[in-house]
C-alpha cells in the first residue's frame, strides 16, 4: 500500500468506528438486537426512533 492509500485507508476507518460505535450502542437493547416480531404498521420506526433517543440520552446524561 501507498502512503496516500494509508492515510485514505486511516481516514475512512476513524469515520467508520464512530458508526460502529453507535450501531452497537443502540443495539444493547434487546428489543433492536434480537428479532422483532411485532406486526403492528410503523411501529418497528418507533422503535427504532426510542432506541436512538435512549441511546443519545445515555451519551449525552450519563
Amino acid at each position: 500500500m501507498t502512503i496516500y492509500e494509508k492515510e485514505q485507508n486511516k481516514t475512512i476507518s476513524g469515520i467508520r468506528i464512530l458508526s460502529e460505535h453507535a450501531i452497537g450502542g443502540v443495539k444493547r437493547l434487546r428489543i433492536v438486537a434480537d428479532k422483532f416480531r411485532n406486526k403492528k404498521d410503523k411501529f418497528n420506526d418507533t422503535v427504532m426512533y426510542l432506541a436512538c433517543g435512549l441511546w443519545n440520552y445515555q451519551l449525552e446524561y450519563c
